[in-house]
């Protein structure tokens, strides 16, 4: 801390960081390690600008074997692991799990259907007659034999896949020499499928085990990190990250700040392999160790297959940095002729695009996306239902009025000072002239003046192409066809719908699975499936008397009532 005393011994950002410095709370931890990732959890939670940031934080899938079931399945799971049973992962996408499940399928015949549905079964599914699954809802295999399979598809996932093979080969070579071919066949099939998952494997990390390999490559100002995830000696997958961080910032102190945030809500594995040192690799190992519950050890490999490992990543990051360059600077130059056809001051750093959605004004909602010179920036999207009693149902112009009120008082309240970056530069509505007016309003009434404003209208008889533009105070224009903004413009046009629909139906779908029981006060869960049960239907339950509702278990008289009464109004 007494470092930054020295102020003219610092860097100019650190300078200005600690001219804007007005108060300052100090926080004791038993450890270091402690402390890192106290730092680290603070950091993530509340982005401070001079700090180096990690924005992509969204959780890894796994494969879950489950363990509440005597036939388990194998499922994709994501998020907190509070369901039981065994977990292997994780994988860098969910595309590379819904890979690995199809292959486990061929190759193990686990089932896919839920509890439900197996214990309702009373006929072989068509993913048995095509062999697919083993059959084990309608006892075509016994428990003993299901567990065998569950017992290879174990064994495949940490990392045995060799033994798993020449298991199958023998029981093929047996079948075929028992002239049994329908079953050689069907092994024959099983060994190919584990064939192919072991033919996309990138990395030979047979020698591994369980490891994550992490290279970092900085240039043009900006850097990218490579994470490759090896589990049961096989690659799960790989992720780049682009965190942000200051000009200054070398890889080793960009990759430090990188652990301490990416591992702050996932295990560590056993062996992390890195391209470059760390400062403190000891201190980092003690943090990580304690997330784990375990040792954990950090290494910067110089030779032998380790060092092969980490230069298939280095050279990913290269790579996807370059691209990422690439695109940054085509980015940058769109928002700069953006800027020029729409007259704003500069190329708008964020642009928010507003979109409504709902079928003759039932489940309305309002879509929010947010883009900026890297692109879309997903996690900034928004939703908003439309639930205030003063927008008409199918009323679009209110139905914007009540969204961008929602969005920017929201953003006077939490920021009035404009001192982060989820202020717009540029705000985008799907609409035309009126669309806009109702902006204008809202921003009016808000005291909002320093935000550009523009509604993007659908062209005769809706096509592309022919968009009309609208600003305040400029009458409407069209851009040429072949003007890369139009197609720019028409690009996050089409984001912002896609999200709005998705929304809407998404919320239309789950509306259609409620059961008018779910509205009813003080019938929960519990109440609502004893209901169930004892009548059958919710229909039923509607057309029960008092005295029959009171016969169900948990349901008093009061509760008889109100269920009554909710079902019948007017009586």
């Amino acid at each position: 801390m007494a470092n930054y005393t020295n102020f003219g011994r610092q860097s100019i950002r650190i300078q200005r960081m600690i001219s804007r410095t007005r108060s300052m709370e100090f926080v004791t931890t038993h450890t270091e390690a402690e402390a890192l990732l106290l730092e680290a959890n603070l950091i993530k939670r509340l982005m401070p600008r001079y700090n180096i940031l990690l924005r992509d934080d969204k959780s890894f899938p796994h494969i879950l074997i489950t363990g509440d079931h005597d036939y388990p399945r194998v499922v994709k799971h994501r998020g907190a692991k509070n369901r039981k049973g065994e977990y292997f992962g994780p994988f860098a996408s969910a595309g590379a799990v819904n890979q690995s499940l199809a292959v486990l399928q061929r190759a193990f015949l686990l089932r896919t259907c839920s509890d439900t549905v197996f214990d309702t079964r009373t006929r072989p599914c068509l993913l048995h007659q095509i062999k697919r699954c083993a059959g084990p809802c309608v006892d075509i295999m016994g428990s003993r034999e299901y567990g065998e399979l569950v017992g290879q598809a174990r064994a495949f996932l940490t990392g045995k896949s060799k033994a798993i093979q020449k298991t199958l080969a023998t029981q093929m070579q047996a079948a075929s020499d028992g002239l049994d071919f329908e079953k050689a066949a069907e092994l024959r099939d099983r060994i190919r499928a584990l064939t192919s998952i072991q033919a996309h494997q990138d990395i030979n990390a047979a020698n591994v085990g369980e490891a994550d390999l992490i290279g970092i490559h900085v240039a043009g100002g900006q850097a990218c990190v490579q994470v490759f995830f090896i589990r049961g000696g096989s690659n799960y997958g790989n992720r780049a990250y682009y965190p942000a961080h200051a000009a200054d910032a070398g890889p080793e102190q960009i990759l430090e700040a990188f652990l301490g945030q990416f591992y702050a809500n996932k295990i560590p594995p056993k062996l992390i392999l890195l391209s470059h040192h760390l400062p403190e690799p000891e201190l980092m190992m003690a943090a990580l160790g304690e997330r784990a519950g375990r040792s954990v050890k950090i290494e910067v490999p110089k030779r032998g297959a380790k060092f092969g490992m980490i230069g298939l990543a280095l050279n990913n990051a290269e790579k996807a940095l370059g691209r990422r360059l690439v695109e940054s600077a085509s980015q940058r130059k769109l928002l700069e002729q953006l800027a020029e056809r729409l007259e704003l001051d500069g190329p708008p750093d964020r642009i928010e695009v507003y979109d409504n959605s709902h079928i003759s004004g039932t489940n309305a909602v309002g879509g929010m996306i947010v883009a900026g010179p890297e692109g879309f920036i997903k996690n900034a999207y928004r939703k908003f239902n439309i639930k205030s009693p003063d927008t008409v149902p199918g009323d679009d112009y209110a139905m914007m009025r009540e969204v961008l009120r929602r969005r920017f008082k929201r953003a006077l309240s939490e920021d009035p000072e404009r001192q982060s970056a989820t202020w717009p530069d540029l705000v985008l509505i799907d609409g035309g002239q009126g669309h806009l007016t109702q902006a204008e309003q809202v921003f009016a009434e808000l005291g909002i003046s320093d935000v550009a404003l523009c509604s993007i209208a659908k062209g005769p008889d809706r096509n592309a192409g022919r968009e009309s533009f609208h600003l305040p105070g400029r009458p409407a224009f069209r851009l040429d066809s072949r003007d890369s903004v139009l197609y720019f413009l028409q690009r996050l046009r089409d984001e912002a719908h896609r999200f709005a629909i998705g929304t809407h139906r998404a919320r239309r779908a789950k509306q259609v699975v409620r059961s008018p029981l779910d509205e009813i006060q003080g019938v929960g869960g519990a109440r609502k499936k004893a209901l169930l049960h004892h009548f059958g239907s919710a229909g039923a339950v509607a057309q029960a008397g008092s005295t029959d509702l009171e016969a169900v278990d948990g349901i008093n008289s009061a509760l008889a009532a109100r269920i009554y009464g909710w079902f019948h109004p007017d009586e």
